[in-house]
């Protein structure tokens, strides 16, 4: 893991933060040069296959596997940019002291946290997020929380009145034990150690708990909830023609650090919860509109230089966090065109094997190292730390907003609670405020995907801004993951066409992104924007050599040929590779043999579904919508999750090509092993084949025992199979009889 180490220093001082080449950089890259030859060698003998096609069968085949090796080849090539110089960075918080002299001198903090939905995104958890960022080692009077409701609910705004009582008593206690776990919830579901103290403020919470999850049972705050006049006039805004999709803005300041004091007479921080204003008339662009209202918002109350972007089921599990950002963004010899600090995505709750891979480990510790080592990791939505200035244009030539207040420089001399503060608030929340504005194009967060914060990173990037990635010993966050396979496979969906949408756009990472940022981060860019197109040679592999299997057709090399060596290497290869990395990064072999097959999984689902729907939008024959993933836990699919047995509970489209892949491949193989045992065929002709097809019935074991083996309520539906039956019988036949006319 070592490698050549640089070190900043600051003058004169102890470094603040150190960076090392991973040692196996080099040899990633001769293994690049060796795999290169041999995908070029493959597409030789692809063109000497073609050249001697005989009949059209023969000539589909080749084409097909043709394709889908090509697009494995572009695939493969981007990664490439991942491995060409990965980076380990340390940080140094200790040091900070010598630069920064008093607390006076540490930087404003606006923390934004998005929720959409109270029933899939319970209060209670958003409150847990917001306590543990209040609860960091910072100077608090320099933190403001602010929390965009986007569903417009009286819950939320509830849940939160009852947080900011509870935090005058949560954030002494965490000073006071040094707790770690600034979120309650985790806390008090850790091994703490025991005393009165520790357990009158768990008994608070409990009251603060049940009376948040009271009021969600009602559906409704009832009067008897209401403990203050200030409380009573800040709900009475929720009248019969209040609506999620049409409503006027509402700005609650429910903490003021200059005014509120916690239990010890320390300043709490700013606690404001916003929900714009939302008309059916008026666009909202999802979470991205959220967050660039938050943007403005924040900017007329408080103007912080550094934001926070979190999301609500996303609690900060280190309270120095942001001594680590601050020990890049207080260091004078650091980059000043440095736009962001991104730390990876970590989740607790993931059981024992990680069976739907919703760790990603390569995705957000892997690949973010391997960016950090050109111009830095992609912005994935939270746990990221923004210069306010980035969202302003390139750092040699600033976009000015449309008022002076919105101005990164601007400086908010007024207090939050003041009448001309919160006009200028709800007027910058307003539904129509961003019309005919640079919002989304050329300010703030940038519409155009439903992956915002992809495309934002990318835009970001492309004007010239870098990014550092930060990875403590100590995990800065931790999140919830889905526990149920309908769950992630249409989490993914939503992301396969969001990123679509932008590797089909004028600012493709090919194109736009190859000219601003050079080849290697396009290329990275480019790894996401394609995601979906994985589903191409899955399918192709999933399905065709078990058809050729199954109508006794020949289509890959004997093992006695020559060229099956380099199949086999190809193979090996890939997959050796990914494995190492994997293990490097911290990571089990179950859990790499579970990441594998999630990635079959979803090629046959997600990927091939969010190509299709991207597919028939760009004919205009579909629009596209933004679906929440629930955060919401079911005891039983909870408790199936952490045995590490699959869910299939949901009647999902989905399901039918995954449980056809299943079946062909079960199919093929016994049909192969009956015939070779028999002597009507030979092992060493159809070993590739054979292989392809164990290899995928070895992946698909959960799907054969939710088909036939379980009972429960998780089982594949009985009309998902004979669905998938039919369709299989289907392509038999249809290969059957192209066979016969070729």
């Amino acid at each position: 893991m070592k490698g050549s180490t640089e070190t900043t220093t600051s003058h004169g001082h102890p470094p603040l933060h150190t960076v090392k080449v991973l040692r196996r950089t080099p040899l990633n890259r001769v293994f690049a040069a060796v795999y290169l030859a041999a995908i070029l060698a493959l597409f030789y003998h692809h063109a000497l296959t073609l050249l001697s096609s005989t009949s059209i069968s023969s000539f589909l085949i080749c084409i097909s596997f043709l394709i889908a090796d090509i697009v494995l080849a572009f695939m493969w090539s981007t990664t490439q940019s991942f491995r060409m110089r990965p980076v380990r960075r340390r940080e140094f918080p200790e040091n900070l002291k010598l630069v920064l002299d008093n607390p006076g001198e540490f930087p404003l903090l606006d923390v934004f946290i998005c929720t959409a939905d109270p029933y899939k995104e319970p209060p209670l958890g958003v409150v847990n997020t917001a306590l543990s960022v209040m609860a960091y080692e910072y100077p608090t009077e320099k933190i403001s929380v602010y929390v965009s409701d986007d569903g417009g609910s009286e819950l939320t705004l509830f849940a939160f009145m009852e947080a900011a009582k509870f935090a005058a008593h949560w954030l002494p206690f965490c000073r006071k034990k040094k707790i770690e776990e600034g979120c309650p919830e985790a806390y008090f579901r850790s091994n703490y150690a025991y005393c009165s103290e520790t357990e009158n403020i768990k008994m608070k919470y409990e009251v603060m708990k049940q009376r948040i999850e009271t009021t969600m049972e009602q559906g409704k705050v009832g009067y008897e909830c209401v403990t203050s006049e200030e409380e009573r006039e800040a709900l009475s805004k929720w009248t019969d023609k209040f609506t999620r999709q049409d409503h006027p803005t509402v700005i609650q300041v429910l903490l003021e650090s200059g005014q509120d004091k916690d239990r010890s007479g320390r300043m709490m921080p700013n606690l404001i919860y916003v929900s714009r204003q939302k008309s059916r008339a008026s666009p909202h662009q999802f979470k991205a509109g959220a967050l660039n209202t938050l943007l403005r918002v924040s900017a007329i109350m408080t103007n912080a230089p550094i934001v926070l972007t979190l999301d609500c089921d996303m609690y900060s599990n280190n309270p120095v966090t942001p001594q680590h950002v601050l020990c890049y963004l207080s260091d004078p010899s650091m980059d000043s065109k440095l736009g962001y600090i991104q730390f990876p995505q970590r989740f607790h709750g993931l059981n024992k094997n990680d069976i739907y891979a919703s760790e990603f480990k390569t995705l957000f510790i892997t690949n973010p190292a391997g960016m950090d080592g050109l111009a830095g990791p992609s912005y994935v939505g939270t746990g990221c730390f923004f210069r306010r200035r980035v969202f302003f244009g390139a750092h040699s030539s600033m976009v000015s907003p449309e008022i002076p207040e919105l101005s990164p420089d601007h400086v908010v001399d007024k207090p939050i609670r003041s009448q001309e503060v919160l006009a200028l608030a709800h007027r910058v929340a307003g539904c129509n405020y961003e019309n005919e504005s640079n919002w989304g194009s050329k300010v703030g967060f940038r519409y155009g995907s439903l992956v915002e914060d992809y495309y934002t990173g990318y835009r970001l990037q492309c004007e010239g801004w870098r990014s550092r990635f930060c990875q403590p010993d100590r995990e800065a966050f931790l999140g919830d993951i889905p526990i149920s396979l309908n769950d992630v496979l249409s989490q993914n969906k939503r992301w396969s066409i969001g990123l679509l949408e932008v590797g089909f756009s004028k600012y493709s990472p090919v194109t736009f992104g190859t000219v601003a940022m050079g080849p290697l981060m396009a290329l990275s860019y480019a790894h996401y924007a394609f995601w979906a197109i994985w589903s191409v040679p899955i399918t192709i592999y999933g399905f065709l050599p078990q058809l050729a299997l199954l109508i006794n057709l020949p289509i890959f090399p004997k093992v006695s040929d020559p060229w099956f060596i380099l199949y086999a290497f190809l193979f090996l290869g890939a997959y050796t590779q990914d494995f190492i990395d994997f293990v490097l990064a911290g990571g089990t072999v179950q859990r790499w043999w579970n990441e594998q097959r999630m990635w079959l999984i979803r090629g046959v689902t997600s990927y091939l579904f969010g190509l299709v729907e991207f597919s028939f939008k760009c004919l205009g024959f579909s629009s596209l919508g933004f679906n929440l993933t629930s955060k919401v836990v079911d005891d039983e699919q909870g408790k199936k999750y952490e045995q590490g047995t699959f869910e299939f509970g949901v009647a999902s489209p989905m399901f039918v090509p995954l449980t056809m892949v299943a079946m062909v491949n079960l199919f093929s193989f016994l049909r192969g092993i009956i015939e070779i045992s028999s002597g009507r065929r030979s092992m060493e002709e159809w070993f590739i084949e054979m292989f392809i097809a164990g290899f995928v019935v070895v992946n698909c074991w959960p799907i054969y025992e939710a088909m036939v083996m379980r009972k429960d309520k998780g089982r594949i539906h009985t009309k998902t199979t004979i669905i998938s039956t039919v369709l299989v019988y289907a392509l038999y036949t249809v290969a059957s009889f192209t066979l016969k006319i070729g």
